[in-house]
């Protein structure tokens, strides 16, 4: 049983599912306050929440599993990813695949019950993180571009979700759904290209060429660093449309900047341990900067 955990867990990347449905909840709530706000809705629909919450697991866990049956050659020739189930032979493709669509059409289903937008967006997040992601990602550096995407659709579907069956979405104010999709967008790129940076040699093993010049040199330290910069304008996006008070402009500030310290030290340095450091800050920065957001809804 131990076993099988601690293989279901590998086979949906259970920390980045973590993640992505962390994100979606929190939008979720931050949508649900801004109706409430309005008078559109009279609270929180917390079974709502929890639907989006399983759903979005098994979305999320589908995606990744279909992205690993694709890869399960090149994850034997990796060393972080080669004790994954189906490339250690533990589970066979047929297993992984089963394991995916059964995963992939619960989680559209649940999603779908909050109202059809929400299941049409998840299902596209599938089909793009699984099958033009995953294939460009030894292809062409445009793959983190083309992921990035996939990878910012859990607020804007958190929030879809939060409206529920409503009948009228073109009267829905999609300033906020847009906002909180570029905060992620934006945030992508700096997380992505550190991890790829501390990975490298083992991307390598298997082919990958993730980092913007395809190898750790100033060209790649430069563009990490410029997208670190732009996490800034992005958080304070909340903040200039108005539904961020200060406090979440003033924090996101501050997270920016730390970031950006970070992403010039890797320009400077150009090693693993500054890389190191623009990967662990990417991993606080968007949950404090969406938790700011949700507090300060929260407090008015």
């Amino acid at each position: 049983m131990k076993q099988f955990f601690s293989d279901f867990s590998k086979l949906i990347k259970f920390r980045l599912t973590f993640l992505v449905v962390f994100s979606a909840s929190v939008t979720f709530l931050i949508g649900s306050k801004m109706q409430v706000s309005r008078g559109a809705i009279e609270g929180i629909a917390w079974g709502n929440w929890l639907i989006l919450i399983v759903g979005g697991f098994f979305v999320t866990g589908a995606a990744n599993c279909f992205n690993e049956i694709i890869e399960k050659d090149l994850d034997r020739l990796m060393t972080r990813t080669k004790d994954r189930p189906m490339p250690a032979g533990r589970m066979t493709t047929g297993q992984g695949l089963v394991s995916g669509l059964l995963m992939g059409m619960l989680g559209t289903w649940l999603l779908g019950k909050l109202n059809l937008e929400t299941g049409l967006l998840s299902v596209f997040s599938i089909l793009l993180y699984a099958f033009a992601y995953t294939p460009l990602k030894r292809k062409s550096v445009i793959s983190v571009f083309v992921g990035a995407i996939p990878g910012a659709l859990p607020p804007l579907i958190g929030y879809l979700a939060a409206l529920g069956k409503t009948t009228d979405f073109l009267a829905v104010d999609y300033n906020i759904a847009i906002v909180l999709f570029l905060v992620q967008f934006a945030w992508q790129f700096p997380h992505f290209w550190a991890i790829a940076w501390v990975l490298d040699d083992d991307y390598k093993l298997a082919g990958f060429r993730l980092l913007p010049s395809g190898k750790r040199d100033q060209i790649s330290a430069v563009v990490i660093l410029i997208t670190t910069l732009l996490t800034i304008p992005a958080g304070l996006l909340p903040t200039y449309y108005g539904f961020g008070g200060y406090y979440v402009g003033g924090i996101s500030l501050i997270a920016g900047l730390f970031f950006s310290y970070y992403g010039a030290q890797l320009v400077i340095k150009k090693d693993l341990a500054s890389a190191r450091k623009v990967m662990f800050c990417s991993f606080f920065y968007l949950p404090l900067v969406q938790l700011a957001l949700l507090f300060d809804l929260i407090a008015k």
